[in-house]
């Protein structure tokens, strides 16, 4: 007599090691590494100098790169974060993800209260510098710039994500950079607010890592086809271009804060405040690419 044909026992998708334990480490160090660079650039006066030449580097060409900048930061508002919101919800609800969508809400709720508490707990004393302002760290434009992006990266198909996070590397690093064109914040102010929101999406990775080996699947037994080879290569053609990028910015970065830590206390000229005003703005590209890499490997197509 013929055998019965027995299908395979439902059994329970595990998630993939490599990334959960990236959340892991995510997690617990975007903090830490926030509150690094306020000891470092907010509560030293070496900080504070430091930062102060690029501040005033910026003055050079405002006029002109203000026509940029200011259309960018027009942007950023109370109803773009609730569009931006109401978006990643929709498309999380269309592709009948709803825990995700829940989760969208979470990253940009979570990184902009966290951006606002931060500037409460961490104070930026007046240590002798031209112009303090306040605390500023971490910058809320840039937070609301970089979480709606990584919440648009979290919800949309895997095919479309490499596109996602590539446009929203570039939007956050022109909105970091538009804010120190209008002499609002620091470059320290823009790496922190990217720090948060790459803690916050860590968070939330981990989070749904954790849940996804409780939900059965009745094809977990069966041979995985994996993404498509189109979108494999796409992911990993955007995450080498992210890396690269921000590798070449952060180069860019470091030698000119080793410039302008020399100069500091004495007398910086022309030259020295202009680089110095590059080097902040290349460490905020560089933050911005790297925060978004680092999201392709935490929403790897599986």
């Amino acid at each position: 007599m013929p055998q019965p044909v027995t299908m395979p026992e439902p059994t329970r998708r595990a998630a993939p090691a490599r990334p959960v334990r990236w959340a892991v480490v995510l997690t617990v160090v975007c903090p830490i590494a926030v509150w690094a660079l306020w000891r470092v650039f907010v509560a030293t006066l070496a900080g504070q100098q430091v930062e102060q030449i690029a501040f005033d580097g910026a003055e050079y060409g405002q006029s002109r790169l203000w026509v940029v900048a200011g259309r960018v930061l027009d942007v950023v508002s109370v109803g773009f974060v609730a569009a931006a919101a109401i978006t990643a919800v929709v498309v999380a609800v269309a592709r009948r993800r709803r825990l995700l969508a829940g989760q969208a809400v979470l990253l940009v709720a979570g990184a902009n209260l966290t951006t606002q508490l931060v500037k409460v707990w961490l104070p930026r004393e007046d240590l002798g510098t031209w112009r303090t302002y306040g605390n500023t760290l971490p910058s809320g434009h840039t937070t609301v710039a970089a979480s709606v992006s990584a919440a648009l990266v979290l919800v949309v198909p895997p095919r479309a994500r490499p596109a996602v996070a590539l446009l929203g590397a570039a939007y956050t690093a022109a909105t970091g950079v538009s804010t120190l064109v209008a002499r609002w914040h620091r470059p320290s102010d823009v790496v922190a607010a990217t720090l948060v929101v790459l803690g916050w999406a860590a968070l939330v990775c981990l989070l749904d890592a954790l849940r996804q080996p409780s939900v059965p699947t009745a094809t977990g037994a069966l041979p995985s086809a994996g993404a498509p080879r189109r979108a494999v290569g796409g992911y990993r053609a955007v995450l080498t271009t992210l890396v690269a990028i921000g590798a070449a910015a952060g180069v860019v970065a470091l030698v000119a804060l080793a410039r302008t830590w020399t100069v500091r206390a004495g007398f910086a000229d022309r030259t020295d405040e202009l680089l110095a005003y590059a080097g902040g703005a290349a460490a905020m590209c560089a933050a911005a690419a790297w925060t978004f890499a680092a999201l392709l490997v935490l929403r790897r197509p599986t």
